[in-house]
């Protein structure tokens, strides 16, 4: 099993995956680039499937990171590569539609078609991806792509934007280029947050506090379990829980679901046909409950109380909201009975990933009950770290070398 400590890169690190990202650009495209940045994929603490129902979320960001290698042309061209991906892109800025690329590329595609949407006057440029976020894993690797995009451009054409605008840019290009109805809690991860906290953030007004998360002050580990399984259906139910969520918000006369108070859930219910509109509400309502009563307790220090939270929510994730799957429900199953004091699948569902918060003394008894039960079932064994509050979007800059150079 690999290790579970997982913490922010130091100096010498960042530095070492700053150099391989020029690097590849060198050999890529026979010149140095412009700059280096970087984007962190992000867990969510609590909060799950409220931010495109004007909710409330409370993700982190991780020490895994997409960063970009960049340099401007003056051509009008857009070329694409990654260190993760054989097939990169080449698009002319003036075919840059939606479909006109696919696969990974799409995603800093959108960024830089969302950019001249918005009317911003930016040119092309020759882009180089390296990245250790986990893809398929629902820890945000196309929020960190879009977002270190997003960034780059800001510095590369002076549109000093703010990290808030660069998150509402990226979540355009997901929605309406590469199709994907996404709120924005993963691109506000993504470019926001801070080290040693967590985002609370109001998906409505994007207004957002960092709530102090010192885990390891209070010996404690939060582990995320990759299942490194994502059914195919993710992304179609995605789109229906949506809409469904919309439905309900219109038949209950309101704007969002967010606009629901607890206290109305019950008589709003009895508004709705039975079965899924009423369930789908439920969580949405009871969830962004919950993201509020585990902001109080960190803000009162209480980090082991949020456990009861955690586990709670997975069970309105899995029963009402039917985002969940068996490698999921296993990993929260098979934590619990070896202690853990809460956990929740973390991400839109049908795979990916599991937060599970644990004594610290546990974390490594807790990781190896789950592998064993997946290897009891016969599945691809898990892989499992521990989650470090890191910092959001932000430039590496250049090697001495090439400051050296000139």
């Amino acid at each position: 099993m690999p290790p579970l400590h997982t913490p922010a890169p130091d100096a010498d690190e960042r530095d070492d995956l700053r150099d391989a990202a020029v690097e590849g650009f060198r050999a890529r495209y026979g010149t140095d680039p412009e700059g280096v940045w970087q984007a962190p994929g992000r867990v969510n603490l609590i909060g799950e499937h409220t931010d495109y129902n004007d909710g409330f979320v409370l993700p982190l960001a991780l020490p895994q990171a997409t960063r970009v290698a960049a340099a401007r042309r003056d051509d009008g061209r857009l070329r694409l590569h990654s260190a993760q991906a054989a097939q990169g892109a080449e698009v002319e800025l003036a075919g840059l539609v939606p479909g006109a690329v696919s696969g990974w590329a799409g995603y800093p595609a959108a960024v830089v078609w969302a950019l001249r949407e918005a009317g911003f006057e930016v040119g092309g440029a020759d882009l180089y991806v390296d990245s250790d976020v986990p893809v398929g894993a629902g820890l945000s690797s196309s929020a960190a792509l879009e977002c270190a995009v997003g960034l780059a451009y800001s510095d590369l054409y002076g549109l000093d934007l703010e990290p808030s605008r660069i998150a509402l840019l990226a979540q355009r290009a997901e929605n309406d280029f590469a199709g994907v109805p996404c709120g924005v809690m993963d691109q506000m991860a993504s470019s926001c947050c801070a080290p040693g906290a967590a985002l609370f953030l109001d998906t409505r007004d994007l207004s957002s506090r960092q709530v102090p998360l010192d885990l390891a002050d209070a010996g404690l580990v939060l582990l995320v379990v990759d299942t490194q399984v994502k059914h195919e259906l993710a992304d179609g139910a995605y789109a229906a829980r949506r809409a469904g969520c919309e439905r309900s918000a219109e038949l209950l006369g309101l704007a969002a679901l967010r606009d629901l108070p607890p206290t109305d859930l019950e008589a709003a219910l009895t508004r709705l046909p039975e079965g899924e509109l009423r369930a789908l509400t439920r969580h949405v309502v009871t969830e962004d409950a919950r993201v509020e009563r585990v902001v109080a307790l960190l803000d009162a220090g209480d980090l082991r109380g949020i456990g009861p939270l955690l586990t709670e929510g997975h069970a309105s994730l899995r029963d009402d909201f039917a985002v969940s799957c068996e490698e999921t429900d296993l990993v929260v199953a098979t934590a619990a009975a070896a202690g853990a004091l809460g956990a929740r699948m973390t991400g839109g569902g049908f795979g990916g990933s599991v937060v599970v918060l644990a004594e610290r003394a546990d974390a490594e008894r807790i990781a190896g009950a789950v592998a064993e039960a997946f290897a009891a079932a016969g599945w691809k064994p898990p892989r499992s770290f521990t989650a470090v509050p890191s910092a959001g979007a932000r430039r590496l800059g250049f090697p001495a070398a090439v400051h050296n150079e000139g």
